[in-house]
């Protein structure tokens, strides 16, 4: 008989088992949990979590409900740069630290531009791969606002490479996503990447 699939959302562990998830990692990197210095490890890790993985408990598209259209008929394009984020690898649930840079060609509506890192933490703050967060980010913008296109470029250090494995520091990757206008049009492209590689 076939085991029946179960949907890992169905139910979220409690906080207690959550705490006794860290004790046993604790105890299977040969710690004791007991001791003074970790007795209090397990909630501060679940209270961590908690921040880390704030994304699942976010809907990006709604930060973006929310837009202007009295600007005057600027039509240009709008760049919101050097945005860091932390987000977690979701292979080895190692830390991910990096910049993302946004920018969209306006449609008759523009949106606050503390949405726009909202939206890039939303993403981030849950279990990630960068290839993903990317495009997720790009279309989230294009299906929400309507733009005439959409850029966005992360670059990020994954710890996963850097403090194990090849063990190699000091590399950072990069991810795009081009959509519309910026993908079509070469001087479109050109200028978002210009404006986003100039020193401030």
């Amino acid at each position: 008989m076939k085991k029946k699939k179960t949907n890992p959302k169905s139910r979220r562990p409690s906080r207690n088992e959550a705490e006794d998830a860290i004790r046993t990692l604790l105890l299977w990197a040969g710690e004791d949990p007991a001791r003074e210095g970790l007795v209090d490890t397990p909630r501060r890790v679940a209270q961590a979590y908690e921040d880390w993985f704030s994304g699942y408990k976010e809907d990006p598209v709604q930060y973006l409900k929310r837009t202007f259209e009295e600007v005057e008929g600027y039509d240009e394009m709008i760049i919101l740069r050097d945005i860091g984020f932390e987000s977690h690898c979701e292979h080895h649930m190692a830390p991910i630290i990096g910049k993302a840079h946004v920018g969209y060609l306006p449609n008759d509506k523009v949106v606050g531009i503390s949405k726009l890192a909202r939206v890039v933490d939303a993403f981030a703050r849950r279990f990630q791969v960068q290839e993903k967060m990317t495009a997720q980010i790009a279309h989230c913008i294009q299906d929400v606002l309507k733009p005439k296109g959409v850029g966005v470029i992360i670059t990020a250090v994954h710890q996963c490479m850097t403090t194990r494995g090849v063990h190699k520091p000091g590399v950072s990757m990069v991810t795009s996503q081009m959509l519309g206008l910026f993908r079509k049009d070469a001087r479109t492209r050109a200028e978002f990447l210009r404006i986003v590689h100039t020193e401030a």
